[in-house]
Protein backbone atom coordinates (compact mmCIF):
# COMPACT_ATOMS: atom_id res chain seq x y z
CA UNK A 1 0.00 0.00 0.00
CA UNK A 2 1.22 3.49 -0.80
CA UNK A 3 2.09 5.55 2.31
CA UNK A 4 -0.49 8.29 1.61
CA UNK A 5 -3.31 6.01 0.44
CA UNK A 6 -6.65 7.29 1.74
CA UNK A 7 -5.49 10.91 1.93
CA UNK A 8 -7.67 13.41 0.03
CA UNK A 9 -6.00 16.57 -1.33
CA UNK A 10 -7.79 19.51 -2.94
CA UNK A 11 -5.32 21.46 -5.09
CA UNK A 12 -6.31 24.96 -6.14
CA UNK A 13 -2.79 25.96 -7.18
CA UNK A 14 -1.56 26.80 -10.69
CA UNK A 15 1.68 27.15 -12.64
CA UNK A 16 4.45 24.83 -11.36
CA UNK A 17 5.32 24.73 -7.63
CA UNK A 18 1.94 23.85 -6.15
CA UNK A 19 0.93 21.35 -8.84
CA UNK A 20 4.35 19.70 -8.59
CA UNK A 21 3.88 19.39 -4.82
CA UNK A 22 0.46 17.77 -5.25
CA UNK A 23 1.87 15.44 -7.91
CA UNK A 24 4.44 14.25 -5.37
CA UNK A 25 1.60 13.58 -2.93
CA UNK A 26 -0.28 11.70 -5.65
CA UNK A 27 2.82 9.64 -6.41
CA UNK A 28 2.76 8.55 -2.77
CA UNK A 29 -0.85 7.45 -2.99
CA UNK A 30 -2.92 10.53 -2.16
CA UNK A 31 -6.19 11.14 -3.98
CA UNK A 32 -5.56 14.56 -5.52
CA UNK A 33 -8.38 16.63 -6.99
CA UNK A 34 -7.03 19.55 -9.01
CA UNK A 35 -9.48 22.42 -9.29
CA UNK A 36 -9.22 24.34 -12.56
CA UNK A 37 -11.14 27.36 -13.76
CA UNK A 38 -11.08 31.11 -13.48
CA UNK A 39 -8.64 33.64 -14.86
CA UNK A 40 -5.62 31.58 -13.81
CA UNK A 41 -6.64 28.72 -16.10
CA UNK A 42 -5.35 25.21 -15.49
CA UNK A 43 -2.16 23.81 -14.05
CA UNK A 44 0.66 22.58 -16.29
CA UNK A 45 -0.22 19.18 -17.76
CA UNK A 46 3.33 17.90 -17.17
CA UNK A 47 2.67 17.90 -13.41
CA UNK A 48 -0.79 16.37 -13.69
CA UNK A 49 0.15 12.78 -12.94
CA UNK A 50 -2.20 10.90 -10.65
CA UNK A 51 -4.78 13.68 -10.37
CA UNK A 52 -8.40 14.11 -11.23
CA UNK A 53 -9.18 17.50 -12.74
CA UNK A 54 -12.43 19.36 -12.13
CA UNK A 55 -13.59 22.84 -13.10
CA UNK A 56 -15.28 25.27 -10.71
CA UNK A 57 -16.14 28.94 -11.04
CA UNK A 58 -15.43 30.14 -7.52
CA UNK A 59 -16.83 33.58 -8.26
CA UNK A 60 -20.30 32.02 -8.44
CA UNK A 61 -22.41 30.48 -5.65
CA UNK A 62 -22.68 26.94 -6.99
CA UNK A 63 -18.94 26.70 -7.59
CA UNK A 64 -18.17 27.82 -4.05
CA UNK A 65 -20.73 25.43 -2.59
CA UNK A 66 -19.18 22.57 -4.56
CA UNK A 67 -15.71 23.43 -3.29
CA UNK A 68 -17.00 23.55 0.27
CA UNK A 69 -18.57 20.12 -0.15
CA UNK A 70 -15.22 18.75 -1.32
CA UNK A 71 -13.35 20.38 1.56
CA UNK A 72 -15.62 18.82 4.18
CA UNK A 73 -14.26 15.41 3.15
CA UNK A 74 -10.66 16.48 2.47
CA UNK A 75 -7.49 16.21 4.49
CA UNK A 76 -5.37 18.82 2.70
CA UNK A 77 -6.09 22.03 0.81
CA UNK A 78 -3.31 23.58 -1.28
CA UNK A 79 -3.40 26.99 -2.93
CA UNK A 80 -0.81 29.21 -4.59
CA UNK A 81 -2.46 32.59 -5.13
CA UNK A 82 -1.30 35.94 -3.82
CA UNK A 83 -2.20 36.53 -0.16
CA UNK A 84 -5.86 37.39 0.28
CA UNK A 85 -7.13 36.10 -3.08
CA UNK A 86 -8.56 32.85 -1.75
CA UNK A 87 -10.43 34.70 0.99
CA UNK A 88 -12.27 36.71 -1.67
CA UNK A 89 -13.35 33.41 -3.25
CA UNK A 90 -14.70 31.91 -0.05
CA UNK A 91 -11.68 29.63 0.10
CA UNK A 92 -9.54 31.30 2.76
CA UNK A 93 -8.19 29.43 5.74
CA UNK A 94 -10.84 30.78 8.11
CA UNK A 95 -13.64 29.79 5.75
CA UNK A 96 -12.45 26.26 5.09
CA UNK A 97 -11.14 25.38 8.57
CA UNK A 98 -14.57 26.33 9.94
CA UNK A 99 -16.07 23.71 7.61
CA UNK A 100 -13.43 21.11 8.44
CA UNK A 101 -11.37 21.71 11.61
CA UNK A 102 -9.11 18.76 10.71
CA UNK A 103 -8.09 20.37 7.42
CA UNK A 104 -4.41 21.04 6.74
CA UNK A 105 -4.38 24.24 4.70
CA UNK A 106 -1.18 25.09 2.80
CA UNK A 107 -0.54 28.42 1.08
CA UNK A 108 2.42 28.42 -1.31
CA UNK A 109 3.55 31.90 -2.33
CA UNK A 110 6.71 33.70 -3.37
CA UNK A 111 7.31 35.92 -0.36
CA UNK A 112 4.85 34.71 2.27
CA UNK A 113 1.59 36.07 3.62
CA UNK A 114 2.84 39.47 4.79
CA UNK A 115 5.65 41.95 4.25
CA UNK A 116 6.59 44.59 1.66
CA UNK A 117 6.94 42.06 -1.18
CA UNK A 118 3.98 39.82 -0.36
CA UNK A 119 1.82 41.26 -3.17
CA UNK A 120 4.60 41.71 -5.75
CA UNK A 121 4.45 39.60 -8.92
CA UNK A 122 7.59 37.44 -9.20
CA UNK A 123 8.94 34.13 -10.45
CA UNK A 124 11.64 31.64 -9.48
CA UNK A 125 14.47 33.83 -10.77
CA UNK A 126 13.33 36.72 -8.56
CA UNK A 127 13.32 34.62 -5.38
CA UNK A 128 16.82 33.39 -6.23
CA UNK A 129 17.90 36.98 -6.69
CA UNK A 130 16.48 38.27 -3.40
CA UNK A 131 17.73 35.22 -1.53
CA UNK A 132 21.35 35.74 -2.57
CA UNK A 133 21.61 32.46 -4.44
CA UNK A 134 21.63 33.96 -7.93
CA UNK A 135 24.34 36.41 -6.92
CA UNK A 136 26.60 33.50 -6.02
CA UNK A 137 26.12 31.50 -9.24
CA UNK A 138 27.40 31.73 -12.77
CA UNK A 139 30.72 32.50 -14.45
CA UNK A 140 33.15 34.99 -12.98
CA UNK A 141 33.22 37.07 -16.17
CA UNK A 142 29.53 36.80 -17.10
CA UNK A 143 26.05 37.47 -15.80
CA UNK A 144 24.42 35.19 -13.19
CA UNK A 145 22.64 32.18 -14.70
CA UNK A 146 19.52 30.68 -13.08
CA UNK A 147 19.48 26.87 -12.64
CA UNK A 148 16.22 26.47 -14.59
CA UNK A 149 13.39 26.86 -12.05
CA UNK A 150 14.56 24.01 -9.88
CA UNK A 151 15.69 25.79 -6.72
CA UNK A 152 12.92 28.21 -5.77
CA UNK A 153 9.88 26.74 -7.53
CA UNK A 154 10.55 23.05 -7.07
CA UNK A 155 13.00 22.96 -4.15
CA UNK A 156 12.15 25.93 -1.97
CA UNK A 157 8.48 25.82 -2.95
CA UNK A 158 7.11 22.40 -3.82
CA UNK A 159 9.36 20.29 -1.61
CA UNK A 160 8.94 22.57 1.41
CA UNK A 161 5.18 22.51 0.83
CA UNK A 162 5.19 18.71 0.94
CA UNK A 163 7.41 18.81 4.03
CA UNK A 164 5.08 21.26 5.76
CA UNK A 165 1.96 19.33 4.81
CA UNK A 166 3.33 16.03 6.08
CA UNK A 167 4.48 17.66 9.32
CA UNK A 168 1.03 19.19 9.82
CA UNK A 169 -0.62 15.83 9.17
CA UNK A 170 1.60 14.27 11.81
CA UNK A 171 0.59 16.99 14.27
CA UNK A 172 -3.06 16.39 13.41
CA UNK A 173 -2.65 12.71 14.24
CA UNK A 174 -1.61 13.80 17.73
CA UNK A 175 -3.96 16.75 18.36
CA UNK A 176 -6.91 15.95 16.09
CA UNK A 177 -6.75 19.49 14.70
CA UNK A 178 -5.66 20.74 11.31
CA UNK A 179 -3.43 23.78 10.87
CA UNK A 180 -2.24 26.47 8.49
CA UNK A 181 1.06 26.01 6.61
CA UNK A 182 2.62 29.19 5.18
CA UNK A 183 5.24 28.25 2.56
CA UNK A 184 7.23 31.03 0.91
CA UNK A 185 9.60 30.17 -1.92
CA UNK A 186 11.97 32.89 -0.71
CA UNK A 187 12.08 31.17 2.70
CA UNK A 188 12.91 27.91 0.96
CA UNK A 189 15.80 29.55 -0.90
CA UNK A 190 17.12 30.99 2.37
CA UNK A 191 16.92 27.56 3.97
CA UNK A 192 18.66 25.84 1.06
CA UNK A 193 21.50 28.37 1.28
CA UNK A 194 22.19 27.50 4.93
CA UNK A 195 25.53 25.86 4.11
CA UNK A 196 26.77 28.72 1.92
CA UNK A 197 25.89 32.01 3.62
CA UNK A 198 28.68 31.66 6.23
CA UNK A 199 31.20 30.88 3.49
CA UNK A 200 30.54 33.96 1.37
CA UNK A 201 33.65 36.12 1.15
CA UNK A 202 35.86 33.35 2.53
CA UNK A 203 38.36 31.24 0.55
CA UNK A 204 35.63 28.59 0.23
CA UNK A 205 33.27 30.99 -1.60
CA UNK A 206 35.07 34.30 -2.18
CA UNK A 207 32.71 35.45 -4.93
CA UNK A 208 30.56 34.43 -7.86
CA UNK A 209 32.33 31.95 -10.12
CA UNK A 210 35.05 31.39 -7.55
CA UNK A 211 35.82 29.10 -4.64
CA UNK A 212 35.27 25.45 -3.90
CA UNK A 213 31.93 24.92 -5.63
CA UNK A 214 31.68 28.03 -7.78
CA UNK A 215 33.57 26.70 -10.79
CA UNK A 216 37.08 27.88 -9.92
CA UNK A 217 38.43 24.76 -8.25
CA UNK A 218 40.12 22.48 -10.82
CA UNK A 219 38.82 19.40 -9.04
CA UNK A 220 35.19 20.59 -8.87
CA UNK A 221 34.13 21.81 -12.29
CA UNK A 222 33.36 20.67 -15.82
CA UNK A 223 35.83 20.07 -18.66
CA UNK A 224 35.36 19.95 -22.42
CA UNK A 225 36.39 16.71 -24.11
CA UNK A 226 37.63 15.93 -27.62
CA UNK A 227 34.11 15.40 -28.99
CA UNK A 228 32.77 18.72 -27.68
CA UNK A 229 30.91 17.07 -24.81
CA UNK A 230 31.74 17.48 -21.14
CA UNK A 231 32.64 15.63 -17.97
CA UNK A 232 31.89 16.76 -14.43
CA UNK A 233 34.66 16.36 -11.86
CA UNK A 234 33.98 16.37 -8.11
CA UNK A 235 37.20 15.04 -6.58
CA UNK A 236 37.27 17.16 -3.41
CA UNK A 237 38.56 14.70 -0.81
CA UNK A 238 42.28 13.78 -0.96
CA UNK A 239 41.63 10.13 -1.83
CA UNK A 240 39.39 11.09 -4.71
CA UNK A 241 41.85 13.68 -6.00
CA UNK A 242 44.61 11.07 -5.88
CA UNK A 243 42.47 8.74 -7.98
CA UNK A 244 41.82 11.55 -10.45
CA UNK A 245 45.49 12.49 -10.62
CA UNK A 246 46.60 8.99 -11.46
CA UNK A 247 43.57 8.32 -13.66
CA UNK A 248 44.57 11.24 -15.85
CA UNK A 249 47.94 9.60 -16.36
CA UNK A 250 49.97 12.23 -14.51
CA UNK A 251 53.28 10.96 -13.14
CA UNK A 252 54.39 14.15 -11.36
CA UNK A 253 54.24 14.32 -7.56
CA UNK A 254 50.72 15.08 -6.43
CA UNK A 255 50.25 18.72 -5.29
CA UNK A 256 48.18 20.09 -2.41
CA UNK A 257 45.00 20.49 -4.41
CA UNK A 258 43.34 22.66 -1.75
CA UNK A 259 45.99 25.37 -2.16
CA UNK A 260 44.13 28.00 -4.22
CA UNK A 261 47.39 29.41 -5.58
CA UNK A 262 47.82 26.24 -7.65
CA UNK A 263 44.34 26.22 -9.14
CA UNK A 264 44.97 28.19 -12.35
CA UNK A 265 47.89 25.97 -13.32
CA UNK A 266 46.00 22.77 -12.49
CA UNK A 267 42.93 23.95 -14.41
CA UNK A 268 45.02 24.61 -17.51
CA UNK A 269 46.69 21.22 -17.22
CA UNK A 270 43.47 19.29 -16.65
CA UNK A 271 41.74 21.14 -19.51
CA UNK A 272 44.43 20.06 -21.96
CA UNK A 273 44.31 16.45 -20.78
CA UNK A 274 40.52 16.11 -20.91
CA UNK A 275 40.48 17.69 -24.38
CA UNK A 276 42.54 14.75 -25.66
CA UNK A 277 39.80 12.07 -25.42
CA UNK A 278 36.04 11.86 -26.05
CA UNK A 279 33.69 12.17 -23.09
CA UNK A 280 32.58 8.56 -22.89
CA UNK A 281 36.13 7.29 -23.16
CA UNK A 282 37.06 9.37 -20.12
CA UNK A 283 34.05 8.11 -18.22
CA UNK A 284 34.90 4.50 -18.96
CA UNK A 285 38.56 5.04 -18.06
CA UNK A 286 37.77 6.70 -14.70
CA UNK A 287 34.54 4.92 -13.75
CA UNK A 288 36.03 2.38 -11.33
CA UNK A 289 38.74 4.58 -9.81
CA UNK A 290 36.63 6.59 -7.32
CA UNK A 291 37.71 9.77 -9.07
CA UNK A 292 34.22 11.30 -8.86
CA UNK A 293 33.91 11.86 -12.61
CA UNK A 294 30.59 11.67 -14.46
CA UNK A 295 29.38 12.45 -17.97
CA UNK A 296 27.48 15.70 -18.42
CA UNK A 297 24.37 14.30 -20.08
CA UNK A 298 21.90 16.24 -22.17
CA UNK A 299 18.27 15.66 -21.09
CA UNK A 300 17.65 13.31 -24.02
CA UNK A 301 20.61 11.13 -22.99
CA UNK A 302 19.49 10.60 -19.41
CA UNK A 303 17.17 7.62 -19.91
CA UNK A 304 19.87 5.47 -21.53
CA UNK A 305 22.33 5.88 -18.66
CA UNK A 306 22.96 2.44 -17.10
CA UNK A 307 22.18 3.51 -13.52
CA UNK A 308 18.92 5.21 -14.46
CA UNK A 309 17.87 2.40 -16.81
CA UNK A 310 18.58 -0.14 -14.05
CA UNK A 311 16.76 1.70 -11.29
CA UNK A 312 13.92 3.03 -13.42
CA UNK A 313 13.27 0.74 -16.40
CA UNK A 314 10.83 2.27 -18.82
CA UNK A 315 11.32 5.80 -17.52
CA UNK A 316 11.31 8.59 -20.08
CA UNK A 317 10.78 12.30 -20.48
CA UNK A 318 7.06 11.57 -20.55
CA UNK A 319 7.20 9.26 -17.51
CA UNK A 320 9.66 10.65 -15.00
CA UNK A 321 10.05 8.28 -12.03
CA UNK A 322 8.69 9.16 -8.61
CA UNK A 323 10.85 9.81 -5.58
CA UNK A 324 11.50 8.71 -2.92
CA UNK A 325 11.12 4.95 -3.10
CA UNK A 326 9.47 3.06 -0.25
CA UNK A 327 10.90 -0.43 0.00
CA UNK A 328 13.06 -2.27 -2.49
CA UNK A 329 10.88 -1.89 -5.57
CA UNK A 330 9.45 1.24 -7.12
CA UNK A 331 5.69 1.57 -6.86
CA UNK A 332 3.64 1.70 -10.03
CA UNK A 333 3.22 5.26 -11.20
CA UNK A 334 -0.25 6.77 -11.40
CA UNK A 335 -1.45 7.74 -14.84
CA UNK A 336 -2.04 11.09 -16.49
CA UNK A 337 -5.75 11.71 -16.99
CA UNK A 338 -6.46 15.36 -17.72
CA UNK A 339 -10.06 14.84 -18.83
CA UNK A 340 -12.55 16.92 -16.88
CA UNK A 341 -13.91 14.82 -14.01
CA UNK A 342 -16.18 17.47 -12.50
CA UNK A 343 -19.39 15.48 -12.65
CA UNK A 344 -17.96 12.27 -11.22
CA UNK A 345 -16.07 13.99 -8.40
CA UNK A 346 -19.03 16.13 -7.35
CA UNK A 347 -21.27 13.06 -7.32
CA UNK A 348 -18.77 11.45 -4.94
CA UNK A 349 -18.96 14.56 -2.75
CA UNK A 350 -22.72 14.07 -2.43
CA UNK A 351 -23.98 16.90 -4.63
CA UNK A 352 -27.39 16.47 -6.22
CA UNK A 353 -27.78 16.49 -9.98
CA UNK A 354 -29.41 19.94 -9.92
CA UNK A 355 -26.47 21.37 -7.98
CA UNK A 356 -24.01 19.84 -10.42
CA UNK A 357 -25.95 21.28 -13.35
CA UNK A 358 -25.65 24.74 -11.78
CA UNK A 359 -21.87 24.24 -11.43
CA UNK A 360 -21.60 23.28 -15.10
CA UNK A 361 -23.66 26.29 -16.14
CA UNK A 362 -21.41 28.61 -14.15
CA UNK A 363 -18.33 27.01 -15.66
CA UNK A 364 -19.63 27.69 -19.14
CA UNK A 365 -19.82 31.41 -18.37
CA UNK A 366 -16.25 31.85 -17.14
CA UNK A 367 -13.47 32.86 -19.55
CA UNK A 368 -10.58 30.51 -20.26
CA UNK A 369 -7.15 31.95 -19.55
CA UNK A 370 -3.67 31.05 -18.38
CA UNK A 371 -0.44 30.28 -20.17
CA UNK A 372 0.02 27.01 -22.05
CA UNK A 373 3.04 24.76 -21.83
CA UNK A 374 5.46 24.96 -23.47
CA UNK A 375 4.90 28.71 -23.91
CA UNK A 376 7.76 29.56 -26.28
CA UNK A 377 7.25 29.32 -30.04
CA UNK A 378 9.50 29.60 -33.07
CA UNK A 379 8.59 32.29 -35.56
Amino acid sequence: MQPLAGLRVIDLSRNAPGPFASMLLADMGADVIAVAGGRAGVALPTVGRGKRVITLNLKEPAGRAALHALVRRADVFLEGFRPGVCATLGAGYEDLSALNPRLVYCSLTGYGQAGPLSQVASHDIDYLAVGGLLGSMGPLDGVPVPPLNLVADMGGGALYAVLGILAALHARAVTGQGSYVDVAMLDGVLSLMTMWYPGWGSPTLPGRGRGLAGGEAPFYRCYACADGRFVAVGAIEPAFFTALWHGLGIDDPQPDHLDRRLWPELTTRFSAIFAGRPRDEWVERLATLDACVAPVLAPDEVWDHPQIAFRHPGASAAQVPSAPRFGAAAAALPTYDLDDATVAVLHEAGLADDDIDRVLAENARQPRAGIGWPPVRDG
